[in-house]
This record gives structure tokens, C-alpha cells and sequence, in this order.
């Protein structure tokens, strides 16, 4: 179901995609498909990305990462040399 809702949500062509821990409730590896399919897109779309996650394996492939506490911006860092997602350690 996260899959359709991505693709559903791509199928309209945004300039900015907000995804809220899209790969919370799949496997490792179609995890790592979707992550590396919206690094692809933003890379070759300019699909500007807002990805939500608990997940802070995650941060590493991000150019830039806003890290909340208690609901207020705790730090901003930006990330000049994203990671592949097939990098990422679960």
C-alpha cells in the first residue's frame, strides 16, 4: 500500500514530495528500492524530497537534515556527500 501511495503521488509530477516514513512498514530490500528510486528522482527530476522518519540510518543519505525535539527545531545540518541508499545500515 506505501508503494501505490508513493506512486500515485509521483504519477502527479510535484515539485515537492512529503513522505512520512515511507519505508516504516516494508522489507529491507523493498525499503532500499523506494529509497534509492526517490534519491534517483531528485537527482535527475530535481524532486525537492521532505522525508519523515524515527529512522536515523536514514539521515545519511539526505542533503539536508532538520532534527526536531519536543516539536521544535533542535538542529539543521546539511549533508554536502549523500550516501547511496543501498548504503544505508539497517
Amino acid at each position: 500500500q506505501q508503494r501505490v501511495s508513493i506512486a500515485r503521488a509521483l504519477a502527479k509530477r510535484p515539485d515537492l514530495l512529503l513522505a512520512d516514513e515511507p519505508t516504516g512498514a516494508l522489507d529491507i530490500e523493498m525499503a532500499r528500492n523506494v529509497l534509492e528510486t526517490l534519491q534517483r528522482l531528485n537527482r535527475e527530476q530535481g524532486l525537492t524530497i521532505m522525508l519523515i522518519t524515527h529512522n536515523p540510518a536514514l539521515a545519511s543519505i539526505a542533503t539536508r537534515v532538520v532534527r526536531l525535539v519536543s516539536g521544535r527545531i533542535a538542529e539543521v545540518t546539511r549533508n554536502t556527500t549523500p550516501a547511496p541508499a543501498a548504503e544505508i545500515a539497517w
